[in-house]
């Protein structure tokens, strides 16, 4: 996974030193790379590997081709990264009961973590809540949903967008407001993607890797068994049915699984019909 920053994102942290907000700036950059990488996480453990991280002025996108993926799995990644930086805020909001003297030093990152957190659960694209939301409407048609998913969208913008001008009439302009409402309006067309993570050998064994034997039940699925799987190692699966050995599945057979879109099977299926994939 590659970690690229746009120019726009520079000149916001260059900005923020100079107004004083570094500090919030660089903690928010954080909770961002903490919520794609809960993403990433869960992506990684279903056979997905995310390309890469952009870290962009109001936050961080990830890149990958979620093709392949069904509904249940992509529903998990994409509340991986909100539930990340809720269970961070809890832990900050624990910290103060046990320990008050750190709420001064700790309270930016809690409320920032709760606050990406909240954002990130409206329905409304291209945050994580919209993609829910065009997740569960995809029964109804691809083009459909899209549809529902973007009008819904463009309401959020508009009350938000409403909220700023307002707060200018009052005399206490909510730029921010403004930028997130033009940022939803924008990102409302964009679309995240995921890739499936392929069976790497060539150059890797080139520089030699660790050959990794893992014991497990042969009742155990595909979709579990991917978890054990590293870029640094290659990986055989040593199927036992009640304590007794039924053979070995070497990581390339795996994959071939995977490429068959059954991550439900068993393994000991897999190993009796490898010669069929």
């Amino acid at each position: 996974m590659r970690l690229s920053i746009h120019p726009l994102f520079l000149l916001v942290g260059i900005a923020s030193a100079f107004t004083g907000d570094l500090f919030a700036f660089l903690t928010a950059t954080i909770a961002a790379l903490q919520h794609e990488c809960a993403h990433a996480f869960v992506a990684r453990r279903m056979g997905y590997s995310l390309e890469k991280i952009v870290l962009m002025p109001y936050g961080a996108v990830v890149c990958g081709d979620v093709s392949g993926m069904n509904a249940r799995q992509e529903l998990s990644v994409l509340a991986a990264g909100p539930l990340c930086n809720a269970g961070t805020a809890l832990c900050f909001i624990a910290l103060w009961w046990l320990y008050p003297q750190t709420y001064a030093y700790t309270d930016t990152a809690a409320y920032l973590s709760l606050s990406l957190a909240l954002v990130n659960l409206l329905p409304a694209l291209p945050l994580d809540g919209g993609r829910m939301l065009f997740v569960l409407l995809r029964p109804l048609g691809e083009k459909r949903a899209t549809g529902i998913c973007r009008a819904v969208t463009l309401v959020i913008s508009v009350l938000i967008i409403t909220f700023f001008v307002l707060s200018a009439i009052d005399g206490k302009a909510q730029w921010s407001a403004l930028a997130f409402g033009c940022l939803l309006v924008a990102g409302a067309f964009g679309k995240e993607r995921y890739s499936r993570l392929r069976f790497c050998g060539g150059r890797s064994f080139v520089r030699g890797v660790e050959e990794k034997r893992i014991a497990i039940s042969a009742e155990q699925t595909v979709g579990y068994a991917l978890r054990f799987l590293r870029e640094d190692r290659y990986v055989v699966f040593v199927l036992f049915r009640e304590e007794e050995f039924c053979g070995e599945l070497p990581e390339e057979d795996l994959m071939k699984a995977v490429d068959g879109g059954d991550w439900t099977q068993s393994l000991g299926n897999c190993l009796q019909s490898g010669n069929n994939f």
